[in-house]
This record gives C-alpha cells, sequence and structure tokens, in this order.
C-alpha cells in the first residue's frame, strides 16, 4: 500500500470515532485468528478490552504502544515495529511496537506512547512531522496484567531511528500491506509457560510475529481496509 493513500485513510480516524450515526462505534476488529486459544480446554482471562480508544482497564497496569506508519523510500508504508532485546523477562526476543507503561510525569497515553518511541527507537517526533491519528481498542496482556492502548502515529517525513541498546536488539520496517484483510496468517501450536496454545501471526523478515503485537497489527489493518471502504 501507498504511504499518502494510508495516511489519507487514517486521517479519518477520529471522525469514525466520534461518528452519531452508527458509521462509528467500535473499530472493526483484526482476524480472529489471532486471538490465542488453549488446546486443552482450560479457561484462560480474557484477552480483550472493554471498548474502542479506551484508557486502560480497571485492574490492570496502563500502558501504551505507538503504532507509527511510516515511508519508504519507494513511497510504500511500513509499520515500525521491534525486535526486543533478550533479557530474563516473559516478554524476551519478542517482536513489539514501542512502548510501555504510564509513568507519573505523562499527561496522557499519547505522551506515553512517544516517550517510549524517543527512549526505545530514538524517535524525533518533531523532525519527522509525527502526527497523532487516533487509537485502537485497548488490550490485556495477563501474563503481566497490563492493559495496553495502541495510539496510531502518521510520520510525515522519513524518521531517523537509531535502537536503544538496552531494550532493543533491532528496528524492523514492516509493510503495511502485510496486514491488510487477507493477508497471510501463520497457524502455531506450542506451550507457553504451560499454557498450550494454537494462535495465528504474521512473518515479519524471519520472525514470526504473534500475541498483543499482531493483534493490533490485524486491527489496523482492518482499519484502513474499512476507512477506505467508506471514502
Amino acid at each position: 500500500m501507498r504511504f499518502e493513500e494510508a495516511a489519507v485513510r487514517l486521517a479519518r480516524l477520529p471522525d469514525r470515532l466520534a461518528s452519531p450515526d452508527g458509521a462509528g462505534g467500535r473499530l472493526p476488529p483484526g482476524p480472529a485468528a489471532l486471538m490465542p486459544v488453549l488446546t486443552d480446554g482450560r479457561f484462560r482471562p480474557d484477552l480483550r478490552s472493554d471498548g474502542p480508544a479506551g484508557d486502560g482497564i480497571a485492574g490492570d497496569r496502563p500502558a501504551a504502544v505507538l503504532v507509527l506508519v511510516a515511508q519508504r523510500r519507494d513511497g510504500s508504508a511500513v509499520v515500525i515495529l521491534t525486535e526486543r532485546a533478550t533479557y530474563d523477562g516473559v516478554h524476551s526476543g519478542e517482536v513489539s511496537f514501542p512502548g510501555g507503561k504510564v509513568e507519573p510525569g505523562d499527561a496522557d497515553l499519547e505522551a506515553t506512547a512517544l516517550r517510549e518511541a524517543v527512549e526505545e527507537i530514538g524517535l524525533d517526533p518533531a523532525a519527522a512531522g509525527v502526527d497523532l491519528v487516533g487509537r485502537l481498542d485497548a488490550l490485556r496482556i495477563p501474563v503481566s496484567r497490563f492493559s495496553i492502548t495502541p495510539i496510531v502515529a502518521v510520520a510525515r517525513r522519513s524518521p531517523v531511528l537509531h535502537a536503544s541498546s538496552i531494550e532493543v536488539a533491532r528496528i524492523l520496517e514492516a509493510p503495511l500491506a502485510a496486514f491488510l484483510p487477507g493477508a497471510p496468517i501463520e497457524i502455531v501450536e506450542r506451550t507457553v509457560r504451560d499454557w498450550p496454545l494454537r494462535y495465528g501471526g504474521y512473518r515479519v523478515d524471519d520472525l514470526h510475529v504473534w500475541g498483543a503485537t499482531a493483534r493490533i497489527l490485524g486491527q489496523l489493518g482492518a482499519v484502513i481496509a474499512a476507512l477506505g471502504a467508506e471514502a
């Protein structure tokens, strides 16, 4: 997908959220295959939120991630992702968005997402012409008790990025087209911390992107497709 087309569509995201005539309301969900399910029938805590564009989920720690859409030299749209550094923790080595928990000095979730992007990937929002265009549905990470709100942004100029040596192994530019409806989804079955899971994910370079990151990407693709259909 061309960057300019993606930017035009995403500019309509706030209007869609605010629409009182039924055309707005809840955002379209991503593919159901991206939602992890237990293969042994055990109960798993709900991974969904209580609605779109919320400020978090009661009882969970609020966090935000920056879903940044940027432009390659060939004019195509990409989404900026990171491969986490290897560490002793539940999300070690996973593909994620720049982001993290809300800190006391953050004015709002948008401020959290931008601050984390500055820290993790060296984003200069002013130099890159970053426009914040809206929020996707909040979602839960039960294992770490976080409620994550995705903050969608568009970089009007190509950002110059560098990875934090502590938190990020590498920065990835994933083609936005890889997450539009109908894009290939890889189904995996594996045991994660004694949970026998089946889930879908996307292929980015040599990495399988799954979990919260894949679900955010899937909803981003669904929203962009819906905004194009409404034009």
